[in-house]
């Protein structure tokens, strides 16, 4: 499978961020990326750099007061004395209190933002843009004929709305590469497999019948995103019922997730989607730091294998995973389980 990547990813170097009242080391490191390329490329997958292709394809999905909000962030935020190296928001519009568009960057970000969890440093936008860059990229390709490409993006995207970013996400790279498709393929399926709901990918497609949005996640009831991803969470308008969640009980380990994944299959088979897009998370590991699941290893693999089962043309775009020890073998065994291997560790 060809593996396309981004050197610039590591330019987005957030330090720290906000955990239940508490300033704390960001998990979204630059080793999340290398690492996986690393055990990519002993996998012996083809490793490439993607060719820009300009502002229209991630335009398409992001609105452009958004996109200039992120363009601009940081060098209008370090203007202001004081203030913190990344940009944090601290304000939000809350209900009822979103009836205008701010002026100040503090109020932007806060109207941009929902919540403390993504800091935008100097080099975030330049690693952002490349990230949904790489989306597009291997949309291209498949829309070319390849049956499956893997797009090493980081920032991920899962928590990415049109006008709005936060969880660690910026740009939403997965809808972005689904929109990309739609050029090319009547319907498309994009399915979510990390830990957490991908909030900005049901948002982006809720009210469209064209992409089907399915996300299997840890119950919200009690953790991240909170405030979606709820199985009675449908659709709407003529986006009713094209949308699902798949919401998973704390620690569930292989047989509950590849239930819920047969479940999620079944569903992308009717819908009859012509291509497939894949968020792949690998923090529902049973070792990573979000201690929301429990997928093993060979869970992982295994759910490679039922995606590509269905058949699609396919594309995988890397979403979460912070365990620095695991992350790369969960990657390369789901790419190993699509592609009918054994994994190699």
């Amino acid at each position: 499978m060809q593996v396309l990547f981004s050197p610039h990813h590591a330019g987005h170097r957030p330090g720290q961020t906000f955990r239940h009242g508490c300033l704390v080391r960001n998990r979204d490191l630059p080793a999340r990326a290398d690492n996986i390329l690393t055990a990519l490329r002993q996998d012996g997958h083809a490793l490439l750099e993607a060719p820009w292709h300009g502002m229209a394809p991630i335009a398409a999905v992001d609105t452009p007061e958004y996109l200039d909000f992120l363009r601009t962030a940081w060098g209008e935020w370090r203007k202001i004395e004081g203030a913190s190296e990344d940009v944090f928001p601290d304000i939000f519009p809350v209900r009822g209190m979103d009836n205008g568009y701010p002026a100040s960057i503090v109020g932007r970000a806060g109207y941009h933002m929902h919540d403390a969890w993504a800091p935008i440093g100097e080099h975030t936008w330049k690693a952002a843009i490349d990230a949904a860059n790489l989306a597009v990229e291997a949309a291209e390709r498949v829309l070319k004929g390849e049956h499956a490409v893997y797009a090493l993006c980081r920032p991920s995207g899962q928590h990415a709305f049109p006008d709005m970013g936060g969880g660690n996400c910026f740009l939403n790279n997965a809808a972005i590469a689904a929109q990309h498709l739609r050029q090319g393929f009547g319907r498309v399926a994009l399915i979510d497999v990390d830990v957490h709901h991908g909030n900005g990918s049901q948002g982006v497609f809720y009210r469209r019948d064209d992409v089907l949005f399915v996300s299997l996640h840890r119950d919200p009831i009690d953790y991240h995103p909170h405030f979606a991803g709820h199985a009675q969470e449908r659709g709407e308008g003529t986006g009713l019922g094209y949308n699902l969640n798949l919401p998973l009980p704390a620690r569930s380990g292989d047989d509950a997730f590849l239930a819920a994944l047969e479940t999620a299959c079944t569903r992308i088979a009717a819908f009859e989607a012509d291509a497939l897009v894949v968020s792949l998370g690998v923090d529902a590991h049973e070792a990573d730091p979000m201690a929301g699941l429990a997928v093993t290893y060979d869970g992982f693999r295994r759910i490679g294998a039922r995606l590509a089962a269905l058949g699609l043309p396919t594309v995988l775009a890397q979403e979460g995973g912070y365990n620095m020890d695991t992350i790369a073998r969960c990657v390369a065994g789901t790419l190993a389980g699509f592609e009918g291997r054994e994994a190699t560790a």
